[in-house]
């Protein structure tokens, strides 16, 4: 492994990183600590007799609008990638809301009383955000002068919040300038009566890529080429220190599968989460370094999958449950992406949970997940728990950065230091502390490969950072 590019971490952005060095004639050993790669983007499968069912950890829809990148995920599926339509629900104090908004059914859910409450905030906050110029400091602040005080909180303040744990007068306004930025009232009314204008990049909120046998084949695949071109993949496997001279990486001590070994690669590319990461250096970061990582906060997340004796439970790729008071944030129905994804006359649910690890929910059996969630399900028609055939739960930290108020300028000092080292690529969700999807994490690991091939460093803060809302992208008109 002497001299070789070492990539820590097979998610996304590693493994696309390690297949387009592979495509330029270019070896990589990755390490990764699951026993299985694709980090948060790896299907899952659980054998019950003759059944199999799959699941993703949570739904992975692909859209872009980069065509390099379909045309990159296209050579490793070909037909196993398909077209989805898109079936996407909230569920608010008692009733389900379509998404994208049918602006009938909101009225009429809501009521000509509410209805006007929301059009009067907005007026309201388009006066003293826009006219009157305050100010906005906060995520609050910004669904507020966008779409008013009362719509804000029906669905977005609360969802949020639910998903950092935090005040949403403390998280960072580039949460929400980074996921709806040029998303308001105006443009949500006119995209639900068809009033948007023609021409401009069609949003996929109504359709998506997805593979035939869940997301994670996009990894098998790409392990599959580069276990032709030689290159290869450690699982159960991690580094435990990471020496250098102040501007290089010059040796790293790995466990590759329980068997210590130093190895002095040429490049180092990390795709693990960067407060971790910085922990392993030798000699230590300075003071201020480590005063900035320990200001860096993630959350984590609790899952359960439920498979269910019949054969569907709704239309829904996945439905949102913004009330507070709903244990669960996000529930998907993994058939719904592809058939292939459950038996024929069987279904599942995939269900998230936001939390911190001092939480209760955190510490939960599969057991208590099940007596906490299934009422709620059987209230709403979901099932009833005598279509329940096996539970299984579990738990990933370092899901979500959370974009606090001091995120950025902790950010700053941090990448700051790693920028010193002229053989570090840091890459990823994780690796940049950055809320990216899929396809940002695929881009970061190409734009990293070619920073390597060419010797100079790509803008990796840019990609995912376009000032519009962040799931527009169009469908891709497909070679084969």
């Amino acid at each position: 492994m002497d001299g070789e590019i070492l990539i820590i971490g097979a998610g996304p952005a590693g493994l696309a990183c390690a297949m387009e060095l592979a495509r330029s004639g270019r070896r990589s050993e990755i390490v990764e600590r699951d026993p299985a790669i694709g980090g948060l983007a790896k299907t899952l499968e659980f054998r019950q007799g003759d059944d199999l069912f799959r699941t993703d950890i949570g739904p992975h829809r692909f859209f872009s609008k980069n065509d390099y990148l379909y045309a990159f995920i296209e050579d490793l599926l070909h037909e196993e990638w398909r077209t989805v339509r898109r079936i996407t629900r909230q569920y608010i104090d008692g009733k389900f809301y379509d998404y994208p908004v049918n602006a009938f059914q909101v009225f009429k859910n809501i009521g000509p009383f509410k209805a006007a409450r929301m059009a009067f905030d907005y007026m309201v906050a388009s006066l003293q955000y826009g006219v009157f110029g305050k100010e906005v400091v906060n995520f609050e602040e910004y669904v507020v002068s966008n779409f008013g005080r009362t719509l804000a909180e029906f669905s977005m303040i609360n969802y949020t919040e639910k998903i950092w744990g935090i005040p949403a007068s403390t998280i960072h306004p580039d949460w929400a300038r980074q996921r709806i930025s040029g998303l308001n009232l105006l443009s949500v009314l006119k995209n639900a009566l068809f009033l948007a204008k023609k021409g401009t990049p069609k949003s996929l909120v109504d359709e998506f890529y997805y593979p035939q046998y869940g997301t994670g084949r996009i990894y098998a695949k790409i392990a599959e080429r580069l276990q032709e071109v030689g290159s290869r993949i450690y699982t159960n496997s991690h580094p435990l220190k990471i020496r250098h001279n102040g501007s290089s990486l010059e040796e790293v001590e790995l466990s590759l599968d329980g068997e210590v070994r130093s190895v002095k690669p040429s490049t180092v590319v990390e795709s693990v989460p960067i407060t971790h990461f910085l922990k392993l250096l030798d000699p230590a970061p300075p003071a201020e370094v480590t005063r900035a990582v320990e200001g860096l906060r993630w959350r984590s997340q609790v899952y359960l999958f439920l498979t269910l004796d019949k054969p569907q439970v709704t239309e829904d790729n996945w439905i949102y449950f913004p009330n507070k008071e709903i244990p669960f944030g996000r529930v998907s129905e993994m058939k719904n992406f592809s058939k292939d994804m459950s038996p024929p006359d069987k279904t599942s649910l995939f269900i998230e949970f936001f939390a911190f690890e001092t939480e209760d929910v955190w510490s939960m059996s599969t057991d208590e997940l099940v007596d906490l969630v299934v009422p709620y399900f059987e209230e709403y028609g979901f099932f009833q728990r005598a279509d329940l055939i096996q539970a299984y739960s579990g738990k990933r930290r370092f899901v979500y950065p959370v974009y606090d108020m001091t995120y950025p300028q902790n950010l700053e000092v941090i990448k700051g230091y790693l920028d010193r080292f002229e053989n570090l690529h840091y890459i990823g969700r994780p690796g940049r502390f950055k809320y990216t999807n899929q396809d940002h994490s695929l881009e970061m690991g190409i734009a990293a490969s070619h920073s390597i091939l060419r010797g100079a460093r790509a803008d990796l803060d840019s990609i995912g950072a376009e000032d519009e809302y962040f799931e527009k992208g169009r469908i891709y008109e497909k070679r084969i």
